[in-house]
């Protein structure tokens, strides 16, 4: 797989890093930049926006990501995702802050477009 067969939309699921595990939903919208770096951006729970760039290295996907938290706070973390294919991406991540006993999860799924076909 090359870097840029990730480009697109993925629908996302996944669980906090903390004990209670609550879950989210949303999306991600993968990009390259003008290096061939990846450009994330996610919308979780179709309020908070994240931010992140990253690598691809054999079938690995790392971002480092950002969003503002409540009371303007800026929280960071990391992502890693396992590539299963082009549509399917399985990944765990930790932010600086968040509790060190646990990873959050996330799995994406690409939005593929809808074609027409016309007569």
């Amino acid at each position: 797989m090359k870097i840029k067969d990730l480009v697109g939309t993925f629908s996302i699921i996944g669980s906090n890093q903390n004990e209670e595990e609550k879950s989210y939903k949303g999306t991600l919208n993968l990009s390259l930049d003008n290096n061939n770096r990846i450009v994330a951006k996610w919308l979780i729970n179709k309020n908070q926006q994240q931010f992140g760039t990253g690598f691809f290295k054999d079938n690995i996907l790392v971002i480092n990501f950002n969003y503002q938290g409540d009371e303007n706070t800026i929280y960071k973390g990391v992502v890693v995702y396992r590539c299963i294919s082009r549509d399917i991406l399985d990944g765990f991540w930790s932010e600086k802050y968040g509790n060190p006993l646990f990873l959050g999860e996330e799995r994406c799924f690409r939005i593929k477009e809808e074609t027409t076909l016309l007569n």
